[in-house]
């Protein structure tokens, strides 16, 4: 029997108010357990709205804070596992945040943790004047024996970090993420996530917020780069299957993978 697992994918806007999240998050959940999924997906940023004037670091918890913990009660009684953005404290900080990832399995326990490594001071922003940076390489943890790694919104634009799950035989992995509207952003977020998939032959799958800054569209492409489910742009909860078959089978009628020349690159 081949080892499967169904994603869903929440596309949510996100509110400055912690309460308000946690409310969006329990009628996802509801949604992607109904659903049969096991793992639900929130984006980036999504325990809280940065606010222009305000320090990160007011809204940072740790991870036994409430929001977290919040997320793991939710997650077991719905018996789903959780994915979801928040912002970590960072001791000595008084004005910046870690970007953060949580993944917390269905019994409320946190299974993986991934800090971005890569901000976007970039197209007028500049992250690393509210945000801390990582400086981990994300490992990969496993949920219905699927192997699934983890990268957050401008990691997309670095490929070596899904190469470096590929290398670490990754069936899967999701971008949670907080991707800016503007001028061909919502072109560059599909066809980057198209590419990480089509070239490391596994799925690939985006957890976007929506709303008026931000570009929506949460997909998943299978490891031939099919685009698999499709949030459109607005508030939406959407439904994708993992096959480790369809993976395995991918590999093996193009395996790009063995013919990585690390001699030369």
């Amino acid at each position: 029997m081949s080892l499967s697992l169904t994603i869903a994918l929440a596309q949510v806007k996100v509110a400055r108010e912690k309460q308000i999240n946690l409310e969006t998050a329990q009628r996802c959940i509801a949604k992607a357990a109904s659903a049969g999924a096991n793992l639900v997906i929130f984006p980036e940023m999504f325990m809280a709205c940065p606010q222009k004037g305000v320090s990160l670091a007011t809204a940072a918890e740790p991870l036994d804070g409430d929001f977290v913990t919040a997320l793991a009660a939710l997650a077991k009684e719905y018996q789903i596992a959780v994915m979801s953005g928040i912002w970590e404290q960072i001791n000595g900080e008084t004005e910046r945040a870690g970007n953060v990832v949580v993944v917390i399995d269905r019994n409320g326990t946190i299974a993986a943790r991934y800090h971005k490594i890569h901000l976007f001071n970039a197209l007028n922003v500049r992250e690393s004047d509210q945000m801390v940076g990582g400086n981990q390489a994300p490992e990969i943890f496993e949920l219905n024996g699927i192997r699934i790694g983890i990268a957050i919104c401008y990691d997309l634009r670095f490929p070596e970090i899904f190469r470096h799950h590929a290398k670490n035989n990754a069936d899967l992995v999701v971008v949670p993420a907080a991707w800016y509207s503007g001028p061909l952003k919502e072109d560059h977020w599909l066809t980057l996530l198209r590419a990480r998939a089509i070239e490391n032959t596994m799925y690939v799958a985006g957890s976007d917020l929506c709303g008026k800054a931000f570009s929506g569209r949460s997909v998943c492409f299978d490891p031939f780069g099919v685009p698999l489910t499709d949030a459109g742009e607005g508030e939406n909860v959407v439904i994708a299957r993992i096959e480790r078959e369809r993976v395995s089978a991918i590999r093996d009628q193009l395996p790009c993978l063995e013919h990585i020349r690390d001699d030369l690159f």
